[in-house]
């Protein structure tokens, strides 16, 4: 890999975002939100009766726990959970630190990939997640952070892996913390995360099955809400896996056109459902309804990655924004037997 200088890198920074949060925050939220709304419009075809008297029960009105499940699905990108360090300083960080904090997402963005392009990765996952040493496609953003990040590791805590000299300034337990919840079981090591540019992140619906066993354990709506950021598989960008290939300005199209275009269209949401196979009642792993919402915006959604044009932009958003939509309800409807 040729290595950029940090001149050449920190122009670059000034130029593109390091943006891999898939569906915008705000979008994250609505899905969520309007997933809701579906069920309460037609509760003779889904579980609305039996999650309305659970989030009853909770002392919650819908529209509260629609906005706070919402709101746990926007948190997601927020979360202060992946620390990286630097290959020489030890030093331990969240985001790029050229990024000053403006428009840079934090590393647990990472974990937000499902690899629908290989195979089972080396955890025993069936698709793995986000690893740039694996990518099939991928551009300048991809390319900058694994320059800038060349040979950088994990936060692993003290003890582990370090920089030069045994430095380690380590702040937070990442291998030992966030890898390990979503291992789910996995084989992992930490000298697998030792460099970057190899790192090979778990994948995002481990992130959700996790949450999902939370919420099955402890019934809150914040873990629920954070099963709904799983929504970044129907985001054609994260399937593929590239922080690249106008990921961001996807991203920002999507939540401009969001209500224009009638995304969360009743009649577009009940065609969606079609393409997915309801979880049974007692259901304890969602996965396989996850892979279905994934392999739909692999299948489908893959001319975003080339083309800026609202024709195409248009054709891929209402395929798979109400896909999005269709796969929280199903998780929502296998949630209110819980409640």
């Amino acid at each position: 890999m040729n290595r950029l200088t940090t001149f050449a890198v920190a122009a670059l920074a000034a130029t593109v975002s390091l943006n891999a949060s898939a569906f915008s925050q705000e979008t994250h939220k609505r899905i969520a939100i309007d997933a809701v709304n579906y069920m309460k419009a037609n509760p003779g075809t889904t579980n609305y009766t039996k999650l309305a008297a659970g989030v009853a029960r909770a002392g919650l009105t819908m529209d509260q726990f629609a906005a706070a499940m919402g709101q746990g699905a926007y948190d997601v990108d927020d979360f202060a959970d992946t620390y990286i360090c630097g290959a020489t300083t030890g030093d331990c960080q969240l985001a790029p630190v050229w990024g000053l904090g403006a428009g840079i997402v934090k590393y647990t963005s990472y974990f937000h990939f499902m690899n629908a392009t290989r195979g089972p990765d080396v955890h025993g996952n069936d698709y793995g997640g986000y690893n740039y040493n694996l990518l099939t496609v991928w551009g300048d953003i991809d390319n900058m952070a694994a320059t800038w990040l060349y040979g950088d590791y994990l936060d692993d805590g003290k003890g582990g892996l370090t920089g030069w000299f045994w430095s380690d300034n380590s702040k937070y337990n990442t291998y030992g913390i966030t890898e390990k919840n979503y291992r789910l079981g996995g084989y992992s090591t930490n000298s697998m995360y030792a460099d970057f540019e190899k790192m090979p992140f778990q994948p995002v619906d481990n992130l959700g099955q996790y949450w999902f066993s939370k919420f099955l354990s402890t019934p809150t709506v914040q873990n629920l809400g954070f099963v709904m950021h799983t929504t970044d598989l129907l985001q054609p960008h994260h399937v593929w896996t590239t922080s690249a290939l106008n990921h961001s300005g996807w991203e920002t199209w999507v939540n401009d056109h969001y209500y224009t275009l009638s995304l969360n269209d009743s009649a577009k949401v009940t065609t969606a459902l079609n393409d997915f196979t309801p979880l049974s009642a007692t259901a304890t792993d969602i996965r396989p309804l996850l892979t279905q919402g994934a392999m739909y915006a692999y299948n489908n959604g893959g001319i975003v990655l080339s083309s800026t044009a609202d024709s195409d932009r248009t054709v891929v958003a209402n395929k798979v924004v109400p896909h999005a939509i269709a796969m929280i309800v199903n998780v929502l409807n296998r949630a209110a037997e819980r409640m």
